[in-house]
């Protein structure tokens, strides 16, 4: 039996801030290349937050791997290359370039076949909840979505149609993904969320905060494209004391929950970036708490703290300009920013190795 004041808000070790590089799956077997921070975390199964695993899939041209996870949801991304995904659940699907791809609960293993690409081999995203039903100590016996595919044509094309209506940010377009089984939360499916985000060139998105995490795949940026994340804001609405993420092409990066964190395009070109989280499920809960800073400045010029922000305004995004927004160049440079490390430079060595196939 613990005492209240010391045991309510117990000391559990902090999700960190960390990159997987892309040069991970650019080279090299056909392989499964996880993304596994559990020593961080001092989680026993693997994880890259406490409920989602991601790794990456490196398929050779004309060669096969398989995926496995006891898993109420799993989304693929294809960082490059073409192929088919096979399960004796739900069949084949044909997938290439910047498409995306979500399964519900399978009974088995699903096979993943390149045809051509790039780099001699293919690059998957793969995410799957895993980790959660492990800590539940469940698996999973009902099918809660069907398979979906999201086409990279049709998700481009519904950023131009937004891009030409009315009422649509300037400085930031994007596209939340859907699943028509999730009409209430809105998400990729009851567990996982996922945007489809681009930052335009010589532009910031002003920061704002979430209790999920996200597991951020950048897509495609120039240099001069990074985030940058902290656990406060001082009273313009900067981040205190950040850590700075730059986005890498095919790389991902650990946005802790909980921690604001803004997106700065400092070159001439649009960057594209996927974060996928558990928001799926903290949305269903209530309890996601996404804030952005502009709102949270104006209830505190008023002596207003908010204890909860579920029903939120958009403004952060839809008058970005009006709000504060700003282009790089403008925000001081005079702060010294540590930059986020890779996984590769922490992680022991017997958590970094791979698998070959």
């Amino acid at each position: 039996i613990h005492e209240y004041g010391s045991a309510a808000n117990p000391e559990l070790k902090p999700i960190p801030v960390l990159i997987h590089p892309p040069d991970l799956h650019e080279s090299g077997e056909t392989r499964v290349i996880p993304f596994d921070i559990s020593s961080f975390l001092d989680i026993n199964t693997p994880c890259t937050s406490p409920n989602l695993l991601a790794s990456f899939l490196r398929v050779k041209e004309n060669e096969s791997i398989e995926s496995e996870a006891t898993a109420t949801s799993q989304a693929f991304y294809v960082i490059r290359g073409q192929g088919y995904s096979e399960s004796i659940d739900y069949g084949k699907i044909e997938w290439s370039e910047g498409d995306l791809f979500v399964l519900p609960v399978i009974g088995g293993k699903v096979s993943h076949t390149c045809v051509r690409s790039k780099l001699e081999g293919a690059a998957l995203y793969w995410i799957h909840d895993q980790p959660l039903l492990d800590y539940l100590g469940v698996v999973p016996i009902k099918k809660k979505f069907e398979p979906t595919l999201f086409k990279r044509e049709d998700m481009l094309d519904r950023v131009e149609e937004i891009s030409h209506s009315k009422g649509h940010s300037n400085n930031r377009l994007g596209v939340l993904l859907g699943n028509a089984q999730c009409d209430q939360t809105k998400t990729l499916t009851h567990v996982l969320w996922s945007l489809l985000n681009s930052i335009p060139g010589h532009s910031v998105q002003r920061p704002h905060r979430h209790n999920s995490v996200a597991l951020d795949l950048c897509v495609s940026a120039k240099p001069g494209v990074y985030t940058l994340m902290g656990k406060e804001i001082d009273t313009d609405g900067n981040i205190v004391d950040p850590i700075r993420c730059d986005w890498v092409a095919g790389g991902v990066f650990v946005t802790p929950p909980g921690w604001w964190h803004s997106h700065h395009n400092e070159s001439d070109e649009v960057a594209w970036v996927l974060p996928i989280q558990d928001a799926g499920l903290y949305t269903h809960q209530r309890t996601l708490d996404i804030r952005f800073v502009d709102d949270e400045l104006e209830l505190y010029t008023k002596g207003k703290i908010r204890g909860s922000a579920f029903s939120v305004k958009d403004e952060q995004y839809m008058r970005m300009k009006e709000m504060g927004a700003c282009k790089p160049e403008d925000v001081a440079r005079a702060r010294k920013i540590k930059r986020a490390p890779s996984i590769t430079e922490h992680l022991p060595p017997k958590k970094t190795k791979t698998t070959v196939i």
